[in-house]
């Protein structure tokens, strides 16, 4: 089973400590911060539950440029990540804690920016789903366009749980079924969502605003209402009784399980149930703050994809911090063709990173001769980082990546299968710092001198 999910990530920061006295300039409580902890949010904290239950997960989003984000990036490793690029700020929310009880959240970068564009690659990882969760968190990816009419294309096909937000996107028609709490009910309804007969007037008008084929509204510990055509009467779900001291993080929790259990094909009746079920036992186990920080298991961890042209080294880093195998390659790529793309496939699928080391074009032209390269280094790169295999690309100007890999320093180095292993120059540099050096099938027919030479037979 694929489960997609896609959404704004946050970078969630959590400060516990002791408070054992008041401030002497105010009333307050002073806290002797002993943990400071970093953790993905919003969309973030969605995958990493359903990796962390065993499932194969994939989180598109899109990632900015600044410090927080070098640091969610961090949270997300090992989490197979397909990420466009915005331009506003990452968002962070602070967490102050006594023990296990919340004093204070601290805000920053959480306004609503312009609708960030998609990429292809993100696109694709959408169409591969069995199963989809949009977690909304008003950062405006749902309302993109293009997405919006992938999503809408696919609600027929396969089990789609908006979770929604006051400042985000309207769900799109036909997904399975929307799961707003009583808040956000009551803005995108218009209307008071206290008693159950007001809280069943707002389902029924967002099931038909919304043109979804279902409606759970989350009611806390009162667990939740499920609306669905206007002929069946709304059904309350109770709750189980749960010691809860901070519900962060029991929405997220819902929507991963309910989009696990309709895509297992259960009814929407069975898996609301399970999935209230399962969100009370997540808070009575401690919620957010109890979430595991370990490393997935060999075994359940999924790849990491870094879909930005950012720093190499940065991203073999934080691989390696994280427990995972960086794997690298390198060539000139002139003119990309089907033979390149299924070795670099093939690569990709020895480690949980690919990063090609590629000739500059003085490297090219030194090497090859005549009018190489025929495509420039930039093209080149662009090319290799729009494969979903590769997730970045390192130019270096030596004849020889030995420089560049004696930085990048990567667990295993690949070749095609028309070069041994035992002739390769760099297999001693490699074998220097542990790593191991593999060659990958070969694929005869498919080079750049003949895609080149027929080329210029019809030229």
């Amino acid at each position: 089973m694929r489960i997609t999910v896609v959404g704004d990530v946050l970078l969630d920061v959590d400060l516990t400590g002791e408070a054992t006295r008041l401030c002497p300039d105010a009333p307050v409580p002073v806290v002797d911060i002993g943990n400071t902890r970093r953790r993905a949010g919003g969309a973030g904290l969605v995958a990493r539950m359903l990796a962390q239950d065993g499932h194969r997960v994939t989180l598109v989003t899109v990632l900015s440029d600044d410090d927080a984000s070098l640091e969610l990036e961090g949270a997300l490793a090992g989490l197979r990540v397909v990420a466009g690029r915005t331009g506003a700020r990452t968002p962070v929310k602070t967490r102050i804690r006594a023990g296990r009880h919340p004093l204070l959240r601290v805000d920053e970068a959480c306004g609503r920016p312009d609708v960030p564009g998609v990429t292809p690659g993100m696109l694709r990882a959408v169409e591969e789903a069995d199963a989809i969760v949009v977690a909304d968190y008003g950062r405006g990816l749902a309302a993109n366009p293009e997405l919006r009419a992938l999503l809408a294309a696919l609600a027929d096909d396969i089990p789609i749980v908006w979770d929604p937000h006051p400042a985000g996107a309207v769900p799109v028609p036909g997904i399975a079924v929307a799961t707003p709490n009583l808040a956000e009910a009551a803005k995108a309804a218009g209307t008071r969502v206290e008693t159950p007969a007001e809280i069943a007037e707002a389902g029924g008008l967002l099931l038909e605003r919304w043109g979804s084929k279902a409606v759970l509204v989350t009611m806390g510990k009162r667990g939740g209402l499920l609306m669905r055509a206007r002929n069946r009467p709304p059904r309350t779900i109770p709750a189980p009784p749960a010691d809860v001291v901070d519900p962060c993080g029991a929405g997220d929790r819902l929507a991963a399980s309910l989009a696990v259990r309709l895509a297992e094909g259960r009814s929407l009746d069975d898996a609301a149930e399970l999935a209230i079920h399962e969100a009370a036992a997540f808070l009575g186990a401690g919620g957010v703050a109890a979430l595991s920080d370990r490393h997935l298991s060999d075994r359940h961890r999924p790849v990491w994809r870094h879909r930005r042209d950012g720093d190499a080294l940065a991203l073999a880093r934080r691989v390696r911090a994280n427990g995972g195998t960086v794997v690298a390659t390198g060539g000139c790529f002139d003119l990309l063709h089907a033979g390149h793309a299924r070795t670099l496939a093939a690569a990709r699928d020895l480690g949980d990173c690919l990063i090609v080391c590629l000739n500059s074009d003085e490297s090219v032209h030194r090497i090859k001769g005549g009018p190489r390269p025929i495509v420039s280094q930039q093209d080149r790169a662009e090319l290799l980082l729009a494969l979903e295999c590769v997730d970045a690309v390192l130019v270096f100007e030596e004849d020889t990546p030995q420089a560049c890999l004696d930085v990048l320093r990567p667990a295993v180095w690949v070749k095609g299968g028309d070069y041994s292993v035992s002739q390769l120059p760099e297999a001693d540099l490699v074998a220097s710092w542990g790593g191991r050096c593999v060659t990958v099938p070969y694929h005869q027919a498919h080079s750049t001198s003949v895609l080149a030479d027929a080329l210029a037979k019809v030229s």
